[in-house]
């Protein structure tokens, strides 16, 4: 039984080992990730947003992608190495895996966008609670500009497309995140489809975000508003002077009724 005990303390030591090492890790590298993020935003939208572009300079971004793109990959594998049970990361990190995996393939490189998405909005996460506004502002921005140039890259030079120019994306984008859907401009192939499937979830899901928030905040008001106010140092002073007060009456009184008490037995 005592050698079960010291396994267990054991692996509990181990295991919050491991705890602050991911934190540690994750502290270390959040800076760094959301840089990067930015740096292969960059790399991704030159060459797309400038056609012309040279080609050592469209090179240049290409290598720069898959050079960020490996680093992604290196933080996953540290975190997966620093997990204690390493099926349970995979199992909760399935999505994060997948957009990894998934944009070796040409046809789906928009894909890597996706990492560089919740890389950025994983790590403003903490920063921006208590700035609804802020933070819902700046993840429709990008994920509007993000969807446009996606878009872009898989509908320009396709035969009957639509969508052959950044303004023409990012009026689709915009258009498409609010669920309008004017259907002027639509993809016609298949990656621009998929980009627009991503982007439709992507604004449900924010409107479902604020939705929630905003009858989060309305309740916490009501129950605020109906909450009594905490007591303060000086309402704790004042009554002890009351109780004070009431104690000393109550002693008079006492005193008073035992000498007339006495005075009765007297006589």
């Amino acid at each position: 039984m005592g050698a079960g005990k010291a396994v267990g303390t054991v692996s509990g030591q181990r295991d919050g080992s491991r705890q602050r090492a991911t934190g540690r890790w994750e502290q270390l590298s959040a800076a760094p990730l959301t840089l990067l993020s930015v740096v292969f935003l960059a790399a991704y939208a030159w060459p797309i947003l400038v056609p012309q572009l040279p080609h050592r300079w469209a090179v240049a971004c290409e290598v720069t992608g898959v050079a960020i793109w490996l680093l992604f990959w290196a933080d996953l594998l540290v975190r997966l190495a620093l997990a204690g049970d390493r099926l349970r990361f995979l199992r909760t990190h399935l999505f994060d895996l997948t957009v990894l995996v998934l944009p070796f393939l040409r046809p789906l490189r928009a894909l890597r966008l996706v990492t560089v998405v919740l890389n950025l909005t994983r790590r403003t996460t903490d920063w921006a609670r208590g700035r609804l506004a802020l933070y819902v502002s700046a993840t429709t921005v990008l994920l509007v500009v993000v969807s446009a140039l996606a878009v872009l890259d898989a509908e320009r030079g396709a035969p009957d497309a639509s969508i052959t120019s950044f303004t023409d994306a990012l009026w689709w984008s915009a258009v498409t995140i609010t669920t309008v859907g004017y259907g002027d401009l639509y993809p016609v192939t298949t990656a621009g489809r998929l980009v627009a499937l991503g982007l439709m979830v992507g604004g449900i899901g924010l409107i479902g975000f604020v939705t929630g928030s905003l009858a989060t905040w309305i309740v916490e008001r009501v129950a605020d508003r109906n909450r009594p106010e905490p007591a303060t140092a000086a309402d704790v002073a004042a009554l002890r002077d009351e109780i004070a007060a009431l104690r000393a009456v109550l002693d008079a009184r006492s005193s008073a009724a035992g000498r007339h008490d006495r005075l009765v037995v007297d006589d």
